[in-house]
C-alpha cells in the first residue's frame, strides 16, 4: 500500500501545483491589467468596511457561569480569530433598511426613539437583521452575516465592555452580587442615550470602527448559554439557548430573538437597551488573500 501510494501522490502534487501557479498567474495579470472582470472588486458595491488581521486578545466569555449553582464572573479568555474579520465601519443605517423594507424582504423597524439625520435603524429584532443580511448578499453578490460575541468583541478592542462584577467567587452571598450588579446597572442609566445619534457621533475606536459601545445594542448571532464550572474553573457543562441571543454596545445583554423593543420585555439583565440594532461582517472571497499578497 506504501509503495502504490507515492506515485499517487507525485501525481497529486504534480496537478496541484501547477493549478495554484495558474491561479495566481491569472491573478497577477488581472491586477497588472485592472482587469474588472476577471477580479471583481469585493467592497464595490458593498458598504464602507474595515479589515482587521487575526491577532490574540483577551476579552470576558460571554454566558452565565455557576460554580456550585451560584453565580460567578465568567472567566477572561485569550482568542485569535481564524481568518481577517471585515465588518461595517458603521452601524446599519435606517435609510438602508428601509430599502430592505421597499424590496420586500425586510419587515418594518418599530423605533421607539426616533433620531434625526442619518441614524442607524433600531427598533430591529434578530431575524430582521438576518433578513437584512440575507438582502444585502443578494444584492451585492457579498456574503453579509451577523458577527459572532467573540468577532464583535475584538472589533470593539479596548472598549468593549467588561461584565464582571469583581465579588470573590467564594462568596456565596446572592445580596453582595444583587447589590453589586444594581450598582452597575445604576452608573449606567446615567450615561445612557435615548435618541440614536447620526452615524459617526461616537467617534471612530483603535480599529478605525464608529460607534462601538454608543447608544445603539448590536445584535450578534451568538446564543446565549448557561455553563457550570468547578472550583478551579474548568467546564462541567454548557446549555446553549439560542432563543436568547447576545446584545453588545455600552455593555453586553441576553435578548430573546424576536423582541425590537428591549422596554417591552425580553431577557436583558437590570436596565434594557435603548435602541437595538445591528452591523454585519463579510466573508472574504477566496481570492482576496491573494490580492493583498499582491498589492491591489
Amino acid at each position: 500500500m506504501t509503495a502504490l501510494a507515492h506515485p499517487i501522490d507525485r501525481l497529486r502534487n504534480s496537478v496541484a501545483l501547477p493549478a495554484i501557479l495558474l491561479v495566481a498567474g491569472a491573478l497577477l495579470i488581472g491586477v497588472q491589467l485592472d482587469l474588472p472582470g476577471l477580479i471583481p472588486a469585493p467592497d464595490a458595491n458593498g458598504p464602507e468596511t474595515v479589515t482587521l488581521a487575526p491577532v490574540d486578545f483577551t476579552y470576558r466569555a460571554e454566558g452565565h457561569f455557576l460554580r456550585n449553582g451560584n453565580p460567578v464572573d465568567a472567566p477572561m479568555v485569550t482568542a485569535r480569530l481564524d481568518a481577517p474579520l471585515v465588518i461595517m465601519k458603521y452601524q446599519v443605517s435606517a435609510a438602508d433598511y428601509a430599502a430592505c423594507v421597499a424590496d420586500g424582504a425586510c419587515a418594518p423597524a418599530e423605533p421607539r426613539n426616533i433620531g434625526v439625520g442619518n441614524v442607524p435603524v433600531t427598533g430591529v429584532n434578530y431575524n430582521d437583521a438576518v433578513a437584512y443580511a440575507a438582502w444585502l448578499s443578494t444584492e451585492t453578490g457579498q456574503d453579509w452575516a451577523l458577527p459572532t460575541d467573540r468577532q464583535w468583541a475584538f472589533a470593539a478592542g479596548k472598549g468593549f465592555a467588561d461584565d464582571a462584577l469583581g465579588i470573590d467567587d467564594d462568596n456565596t452571598n446572592p445580596a453582595e452580587r444583587w447589590l453589586a450588579n444594581y450598582e452597575k446597572e445604576a452608573a449606567r442609566e446615567s450615561d445612557a442615550g435615548r435618541l440614536p445619534l447620526a452615524l459617526g457621533s461616537f467617534g471612530l475606536n483603535e480599529n478605525g470602527i464608529a460607534d462601538m459601545g454608543g447608544n445603539v445594542w448590536e445584535w450578534t448571532q451568538t446564543c446565549h448559554r448557561r455553563v457550570h464550572v468547578d472550583a478551579a474553573g474548568a467546564l462541567l457543562s454548557e446549555v446553549p439557548a439560542c432563543t436568547i441571543k447576545v446584545l453588545d454596545g455600552q455593555h453586553r445583554t441576553p435578548m430573546s430573538f424576536f423582541i425590537r423593543d428591549a422596554k417591552s420585555g425580553g431577557c436583558s439583565v437590570g436596565i434594557p437597551p435603548d435602541n437595538l440594532g445591528f452591523r454585519l461582517v463579510r466573508q472574504q472571497a477566496w481570492y482576496e488573500p491573494l490580492l493583498a499578497f499582491f498589492g491591489r
